[in-house]
C-alpha cells in the first residue's frame, strides 16, 4: 500500500476524498514516487478517469511555501508547471496536476533524439529567465556557495574517503564563489537535470522547483549540460554555451561586452562548483540520509568536474591532485563497495 507510516497515508486518503468529494473507501492512491527530499508522491485516480497527484511532504521535515510560492508565480507568468488543485500547508498536503510517467531522462535514446531535447530544454531555460523575476527568491550569495563547496571535503572526502582537502582547494574554492558572483543574476531553478523535466508531447514541464533561488545565469545551463544522464565533448558544451551567450545578449539578460571565453570560462567555473557540490551531495544521501543508488552516479560527476576544470586556467595543484589522488581512491573505495 505505502511506504509511509499507515496513519499518515490514511491522513492523505482521508484529505483526498475531501478534497475530491469522495467516499474514502473509493479513493484510490498508489506510490508514484519519492525523492532525495522526504516528500512522496501519490497518483489519485478519480472516477471520471482522470488523475491527480497528491504530494505528502511533512511540515517538520518539509517546508512547502516555496514551492507553492514559486508554482503560482512561475505559472502566472505562462511557464510550463503543474496547476494546484488543492493546498494544505498545515498537513503538507497538495493535490497538483499529473504530468506523466515520463521525465526526460527516458527520451535520451539517440544522438538526435538526445540533442534536440536539449535544445528544448534550454529553451526553456531562456523562458525561465526572461519571463520571471528573480525579485523574492533567497539568493545565491557567497555564503550559500561556500556551504554547497564545503559539502566536498566534509562529505566525500572525511566522512566518505577518509582524506583531507587537498592542495589548491582554498584557491579553487574562492575562485568558483567570486566567479558564479559576478555573473549577472536571474531565476535559477536549481536542478535543471533531466529527471526535473517531465515530458508532455513535444513539450516540456517543470518539476521540482522548490529550491529556486536568485543566482548566475549559467547555473542551470550547466545543470542540464553537465547533469546525470550525458557527457557531452567539449567543443558541443562550448557551441551550446555561445548559443546561450547570444541569445542571452539579444533578450537583455547579459551584457553585450560579455565576451565569448569569458562566458565560457564562468560556465566552467559554475560547472566545476556544481560538480563538486553534487559529489558531497551523494556521499552525504548515502551516509547520513541511508539513500540507495547514489555512490555509483560518483565517476560521472567526476568526469563532469575534470571536463569543467579542464576549461579553465590554473588551479594545478588540484587538478594534479583529482588525477593522482582523489580519482584512484574514489575507484577503490567504489570497489570495496557491497
Amino acid at each position: 500500500m505505502s511506504d509511509a507510516a499507515p496513519s499518515r497515508f490514511d491522513s492523505l486518503r482521508q484529505w483526498a476524498a475531501e478534497r475530491h468529494g469522495l467516499p474514502p473507501e473509493a479513493v484510490d492512491l498508489r506510490l508514484a514516487a519519492g525523492d532525495a527530499s522526504f516528500r512522496r508522491y501519490y497518483r489519485l485516480h478519480l472516477p471520471d478517469g482522470s488523475t491527480r497527484m497528491l504530494m505528502d511532504a511533512p511540515p517538520a521535515r518539509e517546508d512547502s511555501r516555496p514551492f507553492v510560492a514559486i508554482a503560482r508565480d512561475w505559472a502566472a507568468a505562462g511557464l510550463p508547471v503543474p496547476a494546484l488543485h488543492a493546498v494544505d500547508l498545515e498537513t503538507g498536503f497538495l493535490a497538483l496536476d499529473d504530468l506523466g510517467d515520463t521525465p526526460l531522462q527516458a527520451c535520451l535514446v539517440g544522438e538526435a533524439e538526445t540533442l534536440a531535447w536539449h535544445e528544448r530544454a534550454m529553451a526553456l531555460i531562456h523562458a525561465l529567465q526572461h519571463r520571471t523575476t528573480p525579485a523574492g527568491l533567497p539568493g545565491y550569495d557567497a555564503a550559500l556557495l561556500a556551504r554547497e563547496l564545503d559539502l566536498f571535503p566534509e562529505w566525500c572526502l572525511e566522512a566518505w574517503l577518509g582524506m583531507p582537502a587537498p592542495p589548491g582547494w582554498a584557491t579553487l574554492r574562492e575562485a568558483l564563489i567570486a566567479s558564479a558572483l559576478a555573473q549577472p543574476v536571474v531565476t535559477v531553478h536549481r536542478d535543471f537535470d533531466a529527471m526535473n523535466l517531465m515530458v508532455q508531447g513535444s513539450e516540456l514541464a517543470l518539476i521540482d522547483f522548490q529550491d529556486a533561488v536568485a543566482g548566475p545565469i549559467t547555473y542551470d545551463l550547466v545543470s542540464l549540460l553537465r547533469g546525470r544522464y550525458c557527457r557531452f565533448d567539449a567543443s558541443r558544451f562550448a557551441a551550446w554555451v555561445e548559443a546561450f551567450r547570444r541569445r542571452a545578449v539579444e533578450e537583455g539578460r547579459l551584457p553585450a561586452e560579455v565576451e565569448p571565453a569569458a562566458f565560457l570560462a564562468q560556465a566552467q567555473a559554475m560547472a566545476a562548483q556544481r560538480s563538486l557540490k553534487v559529489l558531497g551531495i551523494f556521499c552525504r544521501l548515502t551516509l547520513r540520509d541511508d539513500k540507495a543508488g547514489y555512490l555509483v552516479r560518483l565517476p560521472h560527476f567526476l568526469a563532469h568536474l575534470e571536463d569543467s576544470l579542464a576549461g579553465l586556467d590554473g588551479h594545478h595543484a588540484f587538478k594534479a591532485w583529482l588525477a593522482e589522488a582523489f580519482r584512484p581512491a574514489l575507484r577503490e573505495r567504489l570497489g570495496d563497495r557491497p
